[in-house]
């Protein structure tokens, strides 16, 4: 005879389950459950994560295998327009690898562009670390920007850049006026310092650190172009000039100001 206290030990489970569960499989129904109450990932999700862990990693190495390639590539030859397959090469990538992170060849480009930028940008901020007074702050900055027209090796890897700095922009406007924001930000901290403390008194730190940004870039774009490293007396006057500027005092507007504006709000540039 059939024990019938031994058949209702095991409950009916299809009736347990809660109507809104049923017919879903375990990975869709969200996190579980820690005994105490607390979430818990499930095994997929683990799973997922792990797997999407290891493509991560290894789209990183890709790319920055990539990058230095293309960079090394790029000095070694004098021009910004490597072969894909050189920088294969070089890099020891397949076609596939170069194609699952970038679509063309100036998309890494400006890839290659914003890490050296990024480097300029930890370069710049080292030396204004530890410089109390904003205007001398503002004069590392200077400088910093300078060096890479001084210096012959940062000179011959940066005048590829240089010559080919506004195709890239017109081709990939935000991505450049990204890294550009990133170069001008520790000069425009210092600017701020100098306003705030009255060592600057008329500065205005967003237009002037982007003007005095694209002041410098020129320069050292000019004298890339040139091949010619500047002497040092050129660096001082124009560190002189730019230093005069930030440290004015405040003064009437010029006579023509309301002019200029006038031209500014005007009909827009053909």
């Amino acid at each position: 005879m059939p024990n019938r206290i031994a058949e209702n030990t095991i409950p009916d489970m299809e009736n347990n389950v809660p109507d809104r569960f049923k017919g879903v499989s375990a990975s869709t129904r969200g996190p579980a459950l820690e005994v105490g109450g607390g979430p818990r990932t499930s095994a997929v999700g683990s799973a997922v994560d792990r797997s999407l862990a290891r493509r991560r990693e290894t789209a990183q190495e890709e790319v920055q295998r990539l990058v230095s390639a293309a960079f090394r590539v790029i000095e070694r030859t004098g021009h910004l327009e490597p072969k894909v397959s050189d920088i294969l090469r070089e890099a020891g990538l397949s076609n596939q690898a170069f194609y699952r992170h970038f679509r063309g060849k100036h998309e890494l480009l400006v890839t290659v562009l914003d890490d050296g930028i990024r480097g300029l940008a930890c370069y710049l901020e080292q030396r204004m670390t530890g410089v109390d007074d904003p205007v001398e702050a503002a004069r590392e900055w200077i400088r910093g920007m300078a060096a890479q027209a001084l210096d012959p090796t940062g000179a011959r890897a940066s005048r590829p850049f240089a010559l080919a700095r506004g195709r890239l922009a017109e081709s990939f406007p935000t991505e450049v006026a990204g890294s550009e924001r990133l170069v001008a930000a520790p000069l425009r901290l210092a600017l701020e310092r100098g306003r705030a403390t009255g060592r600057m008194p008329a500065v205005l730190p967003e237009a002037e650190s982007e003007a005095l940004y694209h002041l410098m870039m020129g320069w050292v774009e000019t004298r890339l172009v040139e091949g010619r490293r500047p002497e040092a007396e050129e660096v001082e006057a124009l560190e002189a000039f730019a230093l005069a500027g930030l440290t004015r005092n405040a003064a009437p507007p010029l006579a023509g100001a309301s002019v200029l504006r006038e031209e500014a709000e005007g009909d827009e540039i053909p």
